[in-house]
């Protein structure tokens, strides 16, 4: 008998229809003598919903009222399937972020999880229940709602799976498993039988979409097994694991994120402390940077590159409209027009040339680079978002990833790919 962690995304449950596949799915697993817990998140486009909800009535709603309301779509989710499961013949208990006990701080929207009290969990499923979690949100200390932000179910159930000592924490989305690119972009991108939390982790910040960051390094730092897996289809997926005795490919997958901009500082005084009061202000308003660039001085002067996500663009005008002032900086460029492209493989650490290959390659493409960032694993680099597809098919060519012709219509639309990039939660 295992203990099992399921996670289902809000394509999974976008219908009643589907709802009931689910509640099919996890009776099966009950029956099979395992103890099941499920976290949900909000049905198909609720989210979206909620958010145009929101605007309809107040411009900058506060951010403790949008968790308030954010939460309840999750909240539907978790009943509806405890419902389809007793319709099934099985005992089921749903239970939100408060009831199981998720505890995290007060950073509404984007909240960190700092405890979780299981056992209510542990002895709902003594008595025979399957446990309906409501993912993506906790409480704080003072009992405020709170949510997790993107990718917050996942976390919830990597996180719970971590405190309850599953066996195993299956996510399962509408795509079967990681593959070595986005299949609609490579017709010839293969699944990846298995992954390592650090190679996942790097193709997460790179912009595959299956995982989220956040749920891959709760793994890796409490040694939880992800397979991440179809609704639609009974298939093995994806095992995200710790895998030091195995071989490593020299690259795994090739990401691209068209969910960033770039931002440049012009003639801004070459002087210590600079960069510092410069990343200062982004910090204090909380924007995320990615990558950073500093020109060589020139005069006395130097110029100052970033990204940071295309959903922060207005905030991140305002913070370099103000430095213009303070720096006495010559102007400033926001540049939205960009893709991140990334290869990430654990034998890059042992395997000189790797990045001279990706840019010769791209160079030979007539792809030009315009910013670079590298880890052990993982090398990046900018480039014209209108190339972006182009720039991954070579690379995956090139790092000899192609197999067999598997996703023929490759015609999603630009806008599409997007949107797909900068969804769930």
């Amino acid at each position: 008998m295992s203990l099992v962690v399921a996670k289902f995304g809000g394509s999974s449950v976008a219908t009643p229809e589907r709802v009931k596949n689910i509640a099919h799915l996890l009776v099966e697993r009950k029956s099979q003598g395992d103890d099941v817990v499920a976290v949900v998140s909000a049905m198909g486009s609720t989210t979206d919903n909620l958010i145009d909800l929101a605007k309809a009535v107040n411009a900058h709603p506060s951010g403790r009222e949008m968790d308030n309301l954010m939460s309840t779509g999750e909240l539907v989710s978790m009943s509806v399937l405890a419902l389809a499961i007793e319709q099934l013949g099985e005992k089921a208990m749903g239970m939100n972020g408060r009831q199981v006990g998720i505890i995290t701080n007060d950073d509404f929207g984007n909240a960190q999880i700092k405890e979780i009290h299981t056992d209510r969990i542990h002895e709902a499923l003594k008595e025979g229940y399957i446990v309906i979690v409501a993912g993506f949100q906790g409480i704080d200390e003072d009992g405020d709602i709170t949510t997790l932000g993107r990718g917050g179910s996942d976390t919830t159930a990597v996180a719970i799976a971590a405190s309850l000592g599953a066996d195993v924490c299956e996510i399962y989305t509408d795509v079967d498993g990681v593959y070595s690119a986005d299949p609609r972009v490579v017709g010839k991108a293969q699944k990846l039988d298995r992954i390592s939390y650090e190679e996942m982790l790097e193709l997460a910040a790179a912009g595959s979409g299956v995982l989220h960051k956040r749920c891959v390094e709760f793994a890796r730092n409490f040694d939880v097994k992800i397979h991440t897996r179809s609704s639609f289809e009974n298939v093995p997926g994806t095992i995200v694991e710790d895998m030091i005795d195995v071989e490593k490919a020299i690259v795994s997958g090739v990401a691209y994120d068209n969910s960033e901009a770039k931002f440049t500082l012009r003639g801004v005084e070459d002087t210590q402390g600079v960069a510092a009061k410069v990343f200062n202000e982004l910090a204090k308003r909380k924007i995320s940077v990615d990558m950073i660039i500093q020109n060589i001085s020139e005069n006395g002067f130097t110029d100052i590159s970033f990204t940071s996500p295309t959903s922060e663009l207005e905030n991140v005008k305002k913070i370099l409209e103000e430095l213009l002032t303070k720096l006495s900086a010559r102007s400033y460029q926001i540049n939205d027009n960009i893709s991140k492209i990334s290869i990430v493989g654990a034998g890059m650490k042992a395997n000189s040339g790797v990045a001279a290959k990706m840019f010769q390659t791209l160079a030979d493409e007539g792809i030009n680079i315009s910013m670079i960032s590298t880890s052990d694993i993982r090398t990046s680099v900018v480039i014209d978002q209108t190339q972006f597809k182009h720039a991954t098919q070579c690379l995956h060519t090139a790092f000899g990833l192609d197999g067999t012709e598997i996703f023929e219509d490759n015609t999603l639309s630009e806008q599409e790919l997007k949107d797909k990039a900068n969804k769930g939660r």
